[in-house]
């Protein structure tokens, strides 16, 4: 088939659209406000779906866009109408942002030309290709979730024209702050040019998350007002900081929505092949966004192995997490680890060494897929936030499951014989309740989404200490406190890769909104100067931590025996007392303690003992002792540092390492 978008050659320009439907299509072109169309010329058929046309003349930059023809038959999945303007699905810049107007959902001949209200299509001629350079992210490492308008946003040192971009996560000041955190990898909410979903405007607000794409290429020009040249710097200023970058992208849905959506891009070209359909001729939504890409199509397929090489090669990037990812396997309507796309994308010489991370499910049938991927794809690991937020909420009966989440989900990813976990684990993310508000809030509070409190998951596993939302009482906010220090802290003490939400780290708050997608404004801005600076030094001493023991990083599934180099067992799980839980411990509802105790990574290296007090009452832990160690703080606190004799307070998690006797004993700063 013939190569799509525009290409640039010593004759001219090349443009080129597929259809298998339309009957006639057309490139127009615009002047260099975007605001007149200057020329129209039909595309030639090309074979096997394929319409292109070289046109001379035309220089670097201009503006165009793609009309189609054919029947209209929205109940037959064809929408073809020539007064459509249509984004190009592989453009890589449009000259402004997509805004929703009701006469880009209208039917034919009833909404006039929407070329006025589109974003034009810029052809650019792409930088040199850069070369390949392996992911600096591994399995086991941070990864920084984070919304790009929102981060910097408020970030007081980054200067204001900045902020809110993609160019302020190179500065100084942002990239000093992911190094204090150890972050390995950011991953940056989608940025790729999205459209507000119809109902929004009217009520005054914005998507703010970007998860609603119109094409899969072009970069939002709010969030990369430089383009592609913006994205590329400063995945390389990242990088030489030692950070990977990371792309959240959107291949389940575009924003052109069901039937009464509008119609932008590829709803406009062909629907009936980018689109699922029922056999009666309906969208598909498996996504609950009112349709779903086609993924097991050969075109769509193409489609999107073309825009994964394409932030490889033309901005460096370390890799992706998938949105819905079970949209991107499923044949026939049917999810399979072995889908074509997923292979492809596995098998690729340019993606194979890429960080591939899936969201494991969609709402379709089937759709909860957790474990299910083949390597190399990690998953976002949902039953490890929910099980660890069991626990701290005081659930009965979670001290196994919250164990076996500390040793890689064995139960979920120990398949096939495999030896490490493919687990992402995380306590909050972008979608759902920040981690000060889950130990703030028992109810989610979305009124000022405009949809009456409605929208959102109604059971957030959360609770509020004693006061709902702001409270005065210096009790409940040490709590809060306390419990927020127990999550990280058991966070950063799990086997597999970690992923933290930007702003956790430092008690951001969203007011107990736990769908804030619509909130482009101070509920989901990082209040920098309001941060919680205690609880970020010991989120900094955790990472340290983690990057000094390697058997916390590690990906390898906890075991109990004792790993190649080493005499100690891999892990021993311990009651309070320093013997082993047996059968009864794991069993009692009521336990809340445990002491999880890693071995050295090799022969004469000292154990690190990970203790976990969940129960509200203070207990001595005993730690096995052996000659020629001893047990010092792993991370000092405002008093100096735990004294293995004394009691360890209620709610909270402590980590001890051992030292040869006569060692110095060292330890991160928490407080």
């Amino acid at each position: 088939m013939t190569s799509l978008g525009a290409t640039f050659s010593p004759d001219g320009i090349r443009f080129a659209a597929w259809s298998s439907s339309a009957r006639r299509l057309w490139v127009s072109i615009f002047d260099d406000s975007g605001a007149h169309e200057i020329d129209r010329l039909e595309l030639q058929p090309q074979g096997e779906g394929g319409h292109a046309l070289l046109v001379s003349g035309l220089s670097d930059g201009v503006r165009y866009g793609f009309r189609a023809d054919g029947d209209y038959a929205p109940e037959r999945g064809l929408w073809f109408d020539p007064e459509k303007l249509l984004a190009d699905p592989y453009a890589i810049e449009i000259d402004r942002p997509y805004q929703y107007h009701w006469r880009l959902a209208a039917k034919r001949n009833e909404g006039a030309d929407t070329a006025p209200l589109m974003p034009k299509s810029v052809a650019c001629a792409l930088p040199p290709l850069l070369p390949a350079l392996p992911p600096l992210f591994q399995p086991g490492g941070l990864i920084y979730e984070l919304n790009v308008r929102s981060f910097t946003k408020l970030h007081p040192d980054v200067p204001e024209a900045q902020r809110g971009t993609i160019a302020a996560l190179a500065h100084p000041a942002v990239i000093e702050h992911l190094q204090k955190l150890g972050v390995s990898a950011v991953e940056l909410m989608p940025i790729t040019a999205s459209i507000d979903e119809r109902h929004l405007p009217p009520l005054g607000l914005h998507n703010a998350w970007g998860y609603n794409p119109v094409t899969f290429m072009a970069l939002d020009p709010r969030l990369a007002p430089g383009g592609l040249a913006e994205l590329r710097d400063t995945v390389d200023a990242l990088r030489k900081a030692g950070i990977g970058t990371i792309l959240d992208l959107v291949f389940n849905h575009t924003g052109e929505s069901d039937r009464f959506g509008p119609t932008l891009s590829l709803r406009g070209l062909d629907a009936q092949a980018y689109y699922r359909h029922e056999p009666d001729g309906r969208l598909v939504n498996d996504t609950g966004t009112g349709n779903t890409i086609a993924c097991d199509h050969p075109v769509v397929r193409e489609m999107v192995l073309d825009t994964l090489r394409h932030f490889v090669r033309a901005a460096g990037v370390d890799g992706f997490r998938f949105d819905l990812a079970p949209v991107l396997g499923r044949v026939d309507g049917t999810f399979d680890p072995q889908a074509p796309l997923l292979q492809a994308i596995a098998g690729d010489p340019l993606l194979a060494d890429r960080v591939l991370i899936a969201e494991p499910w969609d709402i379709g049938p089937g759709g909860y897929q957790l474990g299910n991927f083949s390597r190399p794809f990690l998953e976002w690991n949902d039953r490890y936030r929910d099980d660890a937020r069991r626990f701290w909420r005081g659930d009965a009966g979670t001290i196994g499951a919250l164990a076996t989440r500390l040793a890689g989900s064995s139960d979920v990813f120990a398949r096939a014989a495999l030896a490490t976990s493919r687990t992402v684990n995380f306590i909050a993310a972008h979608d759902g309740m920040t981690l000060a508000d889950l130990v703030a809030y028992e109810e989610k509070h979305n009124g000022a989404n405009g949809e009456q409190n409605h929208d959102g998951h109604g059971d957030n596993l959360s609770w509020n200490n004693g006061a709902e939302g702001d409270t005065d009482d210096a009790s409940i906010a040490e709590a809060r406190l306390g419990d927020q220090r127990a999550l990280l802290a058991i966070l950063f003490a799990s086997r597999g890769t970690i992923m933290l939400t930007a702003g956790d780290e430092f008690g951001r708050t969203q007011r107990g909104n736990n769908n804030a997608y619509a909130q482009d404004n101070a509920i989901t801005w990082l209040d920098w100067t309001g941060r919680n600076h205690a609880l970020e030094r010991y989120a900094a001493a955790l990472a340290a931590l983690r990057r000094a023991a390697p058997a916390l990083a590690d990906t390898r599934f906890l075991s109990g025996q004792p790993q190649a180099g080493s005499d100690d067992p891999d892990v021993a799980w311990l009651t309070e007392t320093g013997s082993p839980l047996g059968e009864a411990d794991w069993n009692d509802a009521r336990r809340h303690r445990l002491a999880m105790v890693l071995g050295g990574a090799s022969a004469g290296d000292g154990r690190l003992a990970v203790i976990v007090n969940g129960d509200r009452r203070q207990c001595v832990f005993t730690l096995p002792e052996r000659a020629g160690f001893g047990w010092h703080a792993a991370i000092e606190t405002a008093d100096g540092g735990v004294d293995p004799s004394r009691p360890v307070p209620g709610r909270t998690v402590v980590f001890m390492i051992e030292r040869k006797a006569g060692g110095r004993a060292r330890s991160g700063k928490g407080k």
